[in-house]
């Protein structure tokens, strides 16, 4: 898709780091990253840039400022629908164009505790769960207010909620098994 934009170009990753591009493999000439996380990445070298920033509230930039805003899986770990429009109404006033990955709730194993069906037990369970396991990228948090901190951040979108989100966008759905 980059190739159809002309270059140099500015690519704000929300959330992103050095070795996500490294392990891309990405080598574009004329392309300059900007690292946006809560706090600032020291040490980084062109063509990366890191700022500090909120997601939900893009201050340090005008609209339509970069080319494109690109975010892996961060949209979900907003803790609220509120938020999560927040960042989605930034991300299109900020970008030209967009790219927002984010799982599906609807997927059957729950991609933060790789758990099946995680996301559909009552709160009390999934703190219950997280409290006393580590279950995938998520450690054991054996105080309740973390765990329970721990899950109410994630919030999970649906295809029709990120379609509320991104209404004029093109939503690509990826596939596990084509049949």
């Amino acid at each position: 898709m980059l190739k159809e934009i002309p270059k140099p170009l500015t690519i704000l990753d929300i959330g992103g780091t050095v070795d996500f591009w490294k392990a891309m493999n990405f080598n574009e000439p004329d392309v300059r990253i900007i690292l946006l996380n809560l706090e600032e990445t020291p040490n980084v070298s062109a063509p990366f840039v890191s700022v500090k920033g909120d997601a939900t509230n893009l201050k340090e930039f005008a609209d339509q400022s970069v080319d494109i805003v690109f975010s892996n899986s961060v949209i979900e770990h907003l803790y609220t629908w509120e938020n999560q429009q927040k960042m989605a109404k930034e991300v299109q006033r900020v970008g030209k164009y967009h790219f927002i990955q984010t799982p599906n709730y609807w997927f059957p194993i729950e991609p933060h505790w790789v758990f099946p069906f995680f996301q559909f037990f009552p709160k009390r369970i999934q703190y219950w769960l997280t409290q006393h396991f580590q279950l995938g990228h998520i450690p054991r948090k054996p105080n309740f207010e973390d765990a329970r901190r721990q899950v109410d951040e994630i919030k999970l979108l649906s295809k029709r909620e990120y379609a509320q989100l991104f209404p004029e966008s093109i939503l690509y759905m990826e596939k596990i098994c084509r049949i």
